[in-house]
This record gives structure tokens, sequence and C-alpha cells, in this order.
């Protein structure tokens, strides 16, 4: 069954507006930042209107009532990962998901499973979008690893040929986008992830560009980690989330500190809470949180698998009418099964 288009235009107060000379709005910047249905926009208005407290924070009706909100907010995130909730963190963006990672193989022990120093190596590749390059690009700096990636082929491929050299025993992180922000190209990562896994290495994840377009299930990708933006599938700006098996997580040191995460305190020292909070330190972004999983509920009432069937056939259409205009050349595979919606030419 094809989607209602017109009838899900609708459902976006923005596409009523005209911009120069009065043309209606044709929005083609999703990769950058997605457009909010009414529903997305209602539910932050009405947890700002009627239900505003500290989640986690209070004894009192509105604060239990935020806590509630939040905690399920974050089951609808984790069912719609395939996740258990507790594997859940919720942070401002996928930049800081990422760089809660970075500094927490930082601030590791020496001697745990996340300590990283110049015996070891980081893979990343050359598609990846700043915010899963340069974390790991300084965290080498820092740590003195070596820092390594695949590139790219002719037709936009993740370039899996020296997979042997890039992947060795000495490899402590693998980071890599499952979708490309710039090229379109939707990698698979099975290969990847096994021989990552074979040799002990923790692989981390970059869904921003496919958690928002096709289905995702972290239960049967295999990877440890996870990130990816709010403002991207629908939901408000200024939240984000870190998916991480628990047994990982929970073992991570923090990467922020302060109300919140803590389990006991004095004034010499201090523990931390479980996971998924003892990464969520101070008064959370609770009204983000409420809007993204109205965002997500909403995604998943016309079907994820129906948005991915129509963004193949919207893609395959524009490669074709791109391909008939003399001189334009696109960027990445022409291949409509190996890549989402995102279309790059020159």
């Amino acid at each position: 069954m094809s989607l209602d288009v017109t009838r899900i235009r609708k459902d976006f107060p923005i596409f009523t507006r005209t911009i120069r000379d009065g043309k209606k709005l044709i929005y083609l910047d999703s990769g950058a930042t997605s457009q909010k249905p009414q529903i997305v926009i209602d539910a932050e208005v009405d947890f700002y209107a009627k239900h505003n407290a500290a989640a986690h924070r209070g004894a009192h009706q509105l604060a239990e009532e935020a806590t509630e909100m939040f905690e399920a907010s974050r089951s609808t995130v984790a069912s719609f990962l395939g996740a258990k909730t507790e594997e859940i963190v919720f942070t401002k963006s996928a930049t800081e998901s990422l760089n809660l990672l970075a500094y927490a193989f930082s601030n590791a022990e020496p001697g745990s499973q996340f300590a990283i120093s110049s015996e070891h190596s980081i893979v990343v590749s050359e598609m990846e979008h700043h915010a899963n390059l340069i974390p790991w690009q300084q965290l080498a700096k820092r740590s003195g690893a070596e820092l390594k990636w695949f590139g790219v082929t002719s037709d936009g491929r993740l370039d899996e040929s020296n997979i042997d050299s890039l992947i060795t025993s000495k490899t402590k992180i693998v980071a890599i986008t499952q979708q490309s922000n710039v090229l379109g190209t939707i990698n698979n990562l099975d290969r990847i992830i096994e021989k990552a896994h074979k040799i002990g290495a923790i692989v981390i994840v970059d869904a921003c560009q496919s958690v928002p377009h096709m289905p995702v299930d972290v239960s049967k990708l295999g990877a440890d980690f996870l990130a990816f933006s709010g403002h991207k599938i629908l939901g408000p700006t200024g939240v984000g989330v870190l998916w991480g098996r628990y047994e990982l997580l929970n073992n991570l040191p923090p990467f922020l500190f302060g109300g919140s995460m803590i389990e006991n305190v004095t004034m010499t020292d201090a523990t931390w809470a479980e996971a998924p909070r003892k990464f969520e330190a101070g008064v959370p972004n609770m009204a983000q949180v409420v809007g993204l999983a109205a965002g997500i509920k909403y995604l998943q009432s016309i079907g994820l698998e129906k948005v991915h069937e129509h963004e193949k056939v919207l893609t395959g259409y524009l490669l074709n009418e791109l391909n008939q205009i003399p001189g334009i050349a696109v960027v990445g595979p022409t291949d409509i099964s190996l890549r989402g919606g995102t279309v790059s030419f020159t």
C-alpha cells in the first residue's frame, strides 16, 4: 500500500506557509533536520503547559507525572529499536552521544575493557560525518592510538578490500556509519561487525541517517553502541539517543557528573547510579524526550517499511531523471537497493 502523501503533508503545519513569491514550500533538507508534525509540537507544548517538573527529582504530583512521561518515552524508543529500556540513554544530540563514548574511553581505568593506549588502533571510514570522525581522531591523539580508516570505492561504496589490515588484534574501536549523509550509501555492516568482534573490538554505529528512514533492530544489527539524533526523526531539537549493550553500558565510566547520576555521595567520594541514569547528569531534556517519543509513534503509525519503500521509489525516479541531464554525474551508488534518499551530484 502506498503512502497518502497529501494527508501526511497536512500533518505538518510548516507546509501551510509559502516562501518567496508566494510559492509552496518544498523541503529537501531532511538529512540535516526534519520538519515536525503537529503531534510532536503538541506533545512538547502539553508537557510544559500541564506536567512541567524535574523528572526523578521530587515526590510531588507534577514530578511524578514528569518522571512517568520521561520513562514512558524511554520505553517507546527502546521498543522502536528492538532494545531493552535500560539500554537507552538520552543526550542532547547524536554528536553528544558519540563524544560521550569517546570521553568515556579516555576516562577508563587502566586495564579495563575500555582503556585505550598507544598499543591500540581506532578504525573509522572516509564516509563519516564529522561527529563520528573528530571524537575518535581526538581520542587517538590523546591516547596515542593509531587512527585507521576504510576508503570509498569509485561508485561510493565502502571499500572493504583491506579489512584484514585495518581490523587487527590491535583494534579497540570500530566507529562506522550505517548510512552516509553525503553519498546516501547504506552500508551492510555484517562483515565488519563480525570481524571486529572476533578480535574483541567494540563497534559503534552512527545511525543518524538510517534510523529515521528504515527499520533498524539493534538486537539483529550486532553492534555494541548506536547513536542517532531526535531532530532528524520528526522529534524536537536538543535530544539525542545513545543505545548500548547493557553489560557494556553499565561498565562504561560516566562522562558528566552531577545530580541524578549519583547513587551515594560523601564529601570525599561518590558512587554512580546504574545505566542509563549514570549518563544523564542534571535535569534532563524532558519535553524534548516526550516530543521525540511522539515523533516515533507518528512514524510507526505510518509504517517505517512503507516510508522506506516510498523513498526508494522517489530516489529511483530522481536518479533516472538526473541521468537524463547532460553534464550531470551522480555521486554514490546508482543501485537504489544500496542507498537511501540522500543524493549528491555534480
